[in-house]
């Protein structure tokens, strides 16, 4: 064979070569692509009656945002209040494993975790841009791991309710004399002041509210704000709504991940666990500002008696605050770590707010 035609069989084998190579990428890459993506299932439990304006709604809109942004490698199935696990147990089901994912508010496990009441609401504390910047950029997200890390739980803020109110109340709050034997239904840091000025409080979950305040086996109640009380009609079953919310000038709903679970994730997937909490974070604050001014003006239709705590109240609960607050700072380290992490932002947001939000407020 010369060396022409030796030149020429070369050429037509690293062809041939090429072919098959390519004949076999292509049944490979088809085969991957007739293969489905494995798809992970969890549920998620939650603290709220099914499809509950803002709370039970942002859960399920939580679980389809997930499904959409990991194009269904990752499902989650909602389960309202009593579904799965009672309203108060979500915590414990997604420790235990029952479920991948909670859906509540970290003061409703003060009984197992009294650290998480920091991460949800104190009196007279952070207000809702305040409390996320503090989780984001201030060192909150990675203590609150600290304080979940123990029971293999990872929390995400998925939500804010915003400022809500006092509560509806019938009996007129006057004096701190009114106070006495107030039988009053309020969880976490703000339930500890009533109690200390006098109050018997009572944590019951929301479905449990209106038939308790209609009854009388409570006086008293705060829920969250008109956007909710509204949907309960909580208006129907009291006669005064008082103001200001000073036991939660904002309140941090959260998305709790069983730790195991989470780690089995990819990394994608875990990023798009972590965002969707996120986005969820804005889409409340966005709903409950818009859909708590409508209501209100509902509300005032309907000719509810709009109070404002007396001030000699609100300066009793305010230093109570911070009795109560300072106690269980003082419970260990962890604790005094997080009160002192939140206070001191506290100190320098309130510095700033004071020239800006404040005095908008005021002129406008």
């Amino acid at each position: 064979m010369n060396r022409r035609n030796l030149f020429g069989a070369a050429v037509a084998l690293i062809a041939a070569i090429g072919l098959v190579g390519c004949k076999e990428e292509k049944a490979a890459s088809e085969q991957a692509a007739a293969k489905p993506a494995e798809t992970v299932h969890w549920k998620m439990v939650t603290s709220w009656p099914k499809n509950f304006p803002g709370l039970g709604t942002a859960a399920e809109r939580l679980a389809e945002r997930i499904n959409a942004m990991s194009a269904g490698r990752l499902t989650v199935k909602v389960y309202a209040a009593g579904e799965l696990v009672p309203a108060l147990e979500v915590f414990d089901a997604v420790s235990r494993g029952t479920a991948e994912m909670g859906h509540g508010t970290p003061y409703y496990w003060k009984g197992k975790v009294p650290a998480a009441q920091f991460f949800s609401s104190v009196p007279f504390g952070l207000s809702t841009l305040e409390m996320n910047a503090w989780l984001s950029k201030g060192g909150g997200q990675a203590l609150w791991d600290e304080t979940y890390a123990p029971f293999g739980v990872k929390p995400l803020s998925a939500g804010n309710t915003t400022m809500q109110m006092g509560g509806w109340f019938n009996k007129e709050i006057n004096s701190l004399g009114d106070i006495k034997g107030l039988k009053i239904r309020m969880p976490g840091l703000g339930g500890e002041v009533w109690s200390k000025l006098g109050a018997i409080t009572v944590n019951l979950p929301g479905g449990e509210i209106f038939t308790s305040l209609q009854t009388g086996a409570i006086d008293a109640t705060d829920w969250v704000g008109p956007y909710n009380d509204l949907a309960f009609g909580l208006h129907k079953a009291a006669k005064y709504y008082y103001f200001p919310g000073w036991q939660e000038p904002q309140a941090v709903v959260e998305s709790m991940v069983n730790q195991k679970a989470f780690d089995a994730l990819p990394a994608d997937l875990q990023a798009i666990v972590v965002e969707a909490a996120r986005a969820a974070t804005l889409d409340m604050m966005d709903d409950y500002v818009f859909n708590n001014a409508k209501a209100l003006q509902s509300l005032k239709s309907e000719g509810v008696q709009f109070k404002r705590l007396p001030d000699e109240v609100l300066q009793a609960m305010r230093e109570q605050s911070n009795v109560v607050l300072e106690s269980l700072a003082a419970e260990n380290d962890l604790n005094g770590r997080i009160w002192a992490s939140q206070k001191a932002f506290l100190e320098e947001a309130s510095a700033m707010q004071a020239l800006t939000e404040k005095e908008l407020y005021n002129w406008r």
